[in-house]
């Protein structure tokens, strides 16, 4: 066993915040029996936001006991960062495009997404956590990389650019959580969760909702189980999720074999039941082989606008519609070979876009 364990963190918003305060408080006790110690780097483009983060969380590890420590840095050329810190685990809660546009600037851009759905942000969804996959590929190879943002749909777009990613958190993971306090469950052993991104919201059919077993057998009325979650604020859903993420972080460094649902595990699309023993990962399917599991998550992921597959973006008709006006060349989809060229393309389009007064409609 090393002496300590490193998490690298990149991000300082809601979600990187709430992760980190998690971990404060979850990291195992001082002089707990062979558990190391955790260090904990937040990276961000604003110094002064990450040592606020590692500085609150500092204090909240003192009053819980626990053997964890935070710094703040700011966040610089990614390869050199890595190669430098060497973390255990890298968690990227930082992409280009905030989820919270639509209501914090409200533009001909975020009425775009809104016609066409989530999914057309997948490029600026992918921007910084390309770059850390690069940096990891190259100056930490050891580094696990888990990604926060978009991970139903960024992480299968990484492995088909031959990048690496452990999983995601967030999403299915969220909606675990939330269906492990419904049913009473002490913890996710007996709980498998079959979900994505796009069940965040209720699908129109409850036929289409996340598919769940508790002792594998399926769980009924996940809708109405999950009804009270899904109302709530998403900033409160996001702190469910950053607590999830912290216990998953925590696991993970102590070996134990540990159930639970992530999104985008191993690069696949979507969200699945996923078994962790010994720092790896694998499937834990109920009664679905993974090729079926793999089927669902696609067709789910299309509420989204878009589908992945064979190493291509393809957008749904919605967002073939909203973008062939601005983007013709892409409108039908794109190739992940592509991608730097795609994003370029994107933040171009959305910069003119929001540039563009909106109407009245709009705000």
């Amino acid at each position: 066993m090393t002496n300590r364990h490193h998490i690298a963190i990149v991000g300082s918003g809601s979600l990187a915040t709430s992760i980190c305060e998690s971990l404060a408080v979850l990291a195992p006790p001082h002089g707990a029996l062979n558990a190391a110690p955790i260090e904990v780097t937040v990276l961000a483009r604003n110094p002064d936001a990450v040592s606020a983060i590692a500085r609150h969380c500092r204090a909240r590890a003192a009053v819980a006991g626990t053997a964890i420590s935070f710094t703040g840095e700011r966040l610089g050329d990614e390869a050199a960062t890595l190669a430098r810190l060497q973390p255990t685990y890298l968690v990227c809660c930082a992409s280009a495009q905030s989820p919270y546009e639509k209501v914090e600037r409200p533009s001909p851009w975020t009425r775009l997404v809104g016609r066409a759905g989530f999914g057309v942000t997948l490029p600026l969804q992918a921007t910084v956590v390309v770059r850390l996959a690069r940096a990891i590929t190259t100056a930490s190879p050891h580094t696990a990389l888990i990604n926060a943002c978009f991970p139903d749909a960024v992480n299968p777009l990484l492995a088909a650019m031959g990048l690496p990613v452990l999983c995601g958190v967030g999403n299915v993971a969220t909606l675990a959580a939330c269906l492990q306090a419904a049913l009473g469950l002490p913890d996710q052993r007996r709980l498998a969760v079959l979900g994505h991104h796009a069940h965040l919201d209720a699908p129109d059919d409850p036929g289409d909702d996340v598919l769940a077993w508790r002792d594998g057998r399926p769980v009924p009325g996940v809708t109405a189980l999950l009804a009270p979650d899904r109302a709530l604020p998403r900033p409160q859903l996001n702190a469910i999720a950053g607590h999830a993420g912290a216990r998953l972080l925590v696991d993970l460094l102590s070996g134990a074999e540990v159930h639970t649902s992530l999104p985008g595990p191993l690069g696949l699309p979507g969200g699945y039941p996923v078994r962790l023993t010994g720092g790896g990962l694998a499937l834990n399917l109920p009664g679905l082989s993974p090729a079926e599991a793999i089927e669902w998550n696609v067709r789910a992921g299309r509420r989204d606008g878009i589908e992945l597959g064979g190493g291509r973006v393809r957008h749904l008709p919605a967002a073939v519609v909203a973008l062939e006006p601005h983007l013709p060349e892409l409108a039908h989809g794109w190739d992940a070979t592509d991608y730097d060229a795609v994003q370029d393309l994107f933040r171009v389009l959305r910069r003119r876009l929001r540039a563009t007064s909106p109407s009245p409609a709009l705000i």
